[in-house]
């Protein structure tokens, strides 16, 4: 009996870990409204939102290194466009949105301690 419930708890809990594990793209819910999205070099595709109630800016994105969800960003107005910042840790991460020389381009960059990691080409979506 005891190896019987251990076998349907096993088949129960595949597929809610498969269904979890294979989610749907990173996205925010129905507080939040889409700022941009964008699609980088090297696959990585990169969502801002901001959130009705409180206005505060999140960064949805994804990538073959994986997501990664942020929040409390912030947004300033620039000569060629837009920039949006997120931080986690030592880490930032920069989306900007246009350039001087085209306004539905942009770049993702991270950095880590204020020193560039990576920087990407992205289009609008």
């Amino acid at each position: 009996m005891k190896i019987l419930l251990k076998i349907s708890a096993l088949f129960l809990a595949l597929p809610i870990n498969v269904l979890a594990n294979c989610s749907l793209p990173a996205s925010a819910d129905s507080t939040a409204g889409i700022v941009l999205s964008t699609k980088c070099q090297g696959g990585y595709n990169v969502n801002i939102w901001r959130k009705y109630n409180s206005g505060e800016l999140l960064y949805r994105a994804t990538s073959p290194n994986g997501n990664l969800s942020l929040g409390k960003g912030t947004s300033k107005a620039t000569e060629g466009g837009r920039v949006y910042k997120f931080r986690k840790g030592i880490y930032e991460y920069w989306v900007w949105d246009g350039t001087l020389d085209n306004p539905q381009s942009g770049t993702l960059e991270v950095y880590k301690n204020n020193r560039i990691l990576m920087q990407k080409t992205c289009r609008k979506n």
